[in-house]
């Protein structure tokens, strides 16, 4: 059994079954997919050992493992009860219409211990570990996610969280290198009142200050805001055009990941992993790439000071007259 650059925790894994359409004929492809699954997809691609670390039960449990190991990803797994996540998407129709989705089991004590002590012994010796989240809210605990986050931080891997909500909390109160969240999960969870950059800027800095070295903010078409000692930067990339934006967000923690496992800074890391999610946008394979393309894209992703003014000028220009009017009603 080698030991890997990278462990991801992916609790439970998704048995995907997506229904395509190639020249009036349906197009069935079958994945392992989830979130954890993305992230460790992409961090090979990239050229990582990985090591994806969850519970896989059943049937779907059984294929995942096998379509994981034969893309070249090492499983670390514990048997569970039941039987894995697994859904059907259909995208025929230029968009996915779920069939049917089944998330999984809530996983039992004796396998969630078993959990723990499978992350904490690879992340200790990858050096590098990705914390991402379950298909069903309650499938772990949340307090699991500051346990691993301080456990492994107290060995000395870097811990980077891909999460939202309770779990994203109780994550950094143990203490994190990188956490990558997205605006709109800032807002429902209600750390963030709106999408506004004072609003957002706000809610990053609250989270360096409860236990975060730096934070990955991505506002969807916008470019994305990185908080590292105190200073917001913008990461602008080339605006590309979208065939799937699903999995993007994973992409680019997947292929951070990389980048700080192979001894890039944090900032370097980062510009890979926004050209890695532009990249992905363009294809229909979640957490998928051409390594080429994402190392072409970072040469031209740009990092500077983020201007809010600036901002806010270039977002009157695209509003339209009423939304104008609007504004200075409330001004």
């Amino acid at each position: 059994m080698s030991e890997s650059d990278i462990v991801v925790f992916a609790p439970n894994p998704t048995l995907t079954v997506t229904i395509e359409e190639m020249a009036g004929v349906p197009d069935i492809h079958i994945h392992a997919g989830g979130q954890g699954a993305w992230q460790a997809r992409m961090a090979h691609l990239l050229g990582r050992d990985v090591a994806l670390c969850a519970v896989l039960s059943g049937e779907s449990g059984r294929v995942i493992r096998h379509l994981l190991e034969d893309e070249g990803i090492q499983v670390r797994s514990v048997a569970g009860h039941g039987a894995s996540s697994a859904y059907v998407h259909d995208r025929r129709a230029g968009r996915r219409d779920e069939i049917a989705a089944a998330p999984g089991e809530k996983l039992s004590r004796h396998e969630l211990d078993e959990l723990h002590g499978l992350v904490l012994r690879e992340g200790l010796a990858a050096g590098v570990a990705v914390l991402s989240g379950a298909v069903r809210d309650d499938a772990v605990p949340v307090d699991m996610y500051r346990r691993l986050a301080a456990d492994l931080r107290s060995g000395g891997c870097r811990v980077i969280a891909d999460l939202s909500g309770e779990r994203l909390t109780a994550a950094i109160s143990g203490g994190l290198s990188v956490v990558k969240v997205a605006h709109n999960e800032l807002i429902e969870s209600g750390r963030a009142d709106d999408d506004s950059p004072d609003e957002l800027i706000r809610a990053m800095r609250e989270m360096a200050a409860e236990g975060a070295d730096a934070v990955v903010l991505t506002r969807g078409a916008k470019p994305a805001l990185f908080l590292e000692d105190g200073e917001i930067a913008e990461i602008r990339v080339p605006e590309l055009q979208v065939v799937d934006e699903h999995g993007a967000g994973d992409s680019l923690t997947g292929a951070v990941a990389a980048a700080l496992s192979e001894g890039a800074s944090l900032g370097d890391a980062v510009v890979l992993g926004v050209a890695a999610g532009a990249n992905n946008v363009t294809r229909h394979g979640l957490g998928s790439g051409n390594v080429e393309s994402i190392r072409r894209l970072a040469s031209l992703v740009e990092v500077m000071p983020f201007d809010e003014e600036e901002e806010g000028a270039a977002a009157d220009e695209q509003a339209s007259p009423q939304d104008l009017a609007r504004k200075a009603r409330i001004e």
